[in-house]
């Protein structure tokens, strides 16, 4: 299934993170320390290489690496390399479970990059994945046959408070999502599906990726969060709508986690100005968890 021999070379699989050994390591710019890798590594090299090539090739065009040691089908360059760094590169989504075969729901699965970090993770996860924009899940789908990855349920449906078909624009990367935006008019009909259906059983993770979603549909689950031991959601403010932040944070402290949050793409000067991407002026990855 796997190339283990990625893992040693660094080939992006996962990158070893070692504390650096003193005072004057910390010290190098780390765009130094990237060439001096360039130079030492010919596997660093390689990745360099084909990191470039990616970012030449135009937004939303169809495309494929080899960045994870098999032939990864894309549906976007620049959205693809974003994953990249932080899935495999920061691993955000790492988590240390004792259950040797954790259950994983997986929201927003998109071409399955987070579900082949799991996979890795932990071999014999049990993941459900939703994505439910079809020319997406389709990728996803021909990804996850090349890596012959096992206990994997993709469900091309849409996670929301209940099972009706839904309105969905189709962004092209990773921003497609159960609502209007007047900047983007691919918008078709998905199925979607109830997240508290599937909240019956111990969830290790649930990952919620759902471009504005989350709140109404972890307001609608709220009684069953108790089965999740961490919860990973990216919150999205759009500027011509209401926060909703006060009441995700409200409602997660509810249900008895705690929280980290990193802020995504902050505005430098936000009291002057917001940046405003694809109608978000705000978006913060939440990590819940148990003490």
């Amino acid at each position: 299934m796997w190339d283990d021999s990625l893992v040693n070379k660094g080939a992006g699989v996962f990158v070893k993170v070692t504390e650096p050994s003193s005072r004057i390591e910390e010290a190098i710019p780390e765009r130094v320390k990237h060439w001096a890798r360039i130079a030492l590594r010919p596997e660093y090299r390689r990745q360099a290489r084909e990191k470039r090539r990616l970012r030449m090739i135009p937004r939303y065009t169809l495309t494929h690496t080899d960045l994870l040691g098999k032939r990864l089908e894309l549906v976007d360059p620049e959205s693809f390399l974003s994953m990249y760094d932080q899935i495999f590169v920061r691993q955000i989504y790492r988590f240390e479970s004792s259950n040797d075969a954790p259950v994983i729901i997986d929201g927003g699965a998109n071409i399955g990059m987070s579900v082949l970090y799991f996979k890795k993770l932990y071999p014999n996860s049990r993941i459900i994945a939703f994505e439910p924009d079809p020319t997406v899940f389709q990728t996803l789908k021909t990804n996850l046959d090349t890596f012959r990855l096992r206990d994997v349920v993709l469900v091309p449906k849409a996670l929301w408070t209940d099972d009706a078909d839904l309105e969905f624009t189709q962004e092209g990367g990773e921003a497609g999502r159960v609502r209007r935006v007047e900047s983007l008019d691919r918008t078709i009909k998905v199925a979607g599906a109830r997240l508290s259906s599937y909240l019956d059983q111990q969830v290790d993770l649930l990952k919620l990726d759902i471009e504005g979603a989350e709140t109404e549909v972890l307001k609608d689950c709220a009684t069953r969060l108790s089965q999740v031991q961490r919860l990973f959601v990216e919150y999205h403010s759009f500027a011509e709508d209401p926060q909703t932040l006060h009441e995700l944070v409200s409602l997660l402290h509810s249900a008895g986690f705690r929280m980290h949050m990193h802020s995504v793409l902050p505005s430098p000067q936000p009291f002057v100005k917001r940046f405003v991407n694809l109608g978000m002026d705000f978006q913060a990855n939440i990590f819940a968890f148990r003490s």
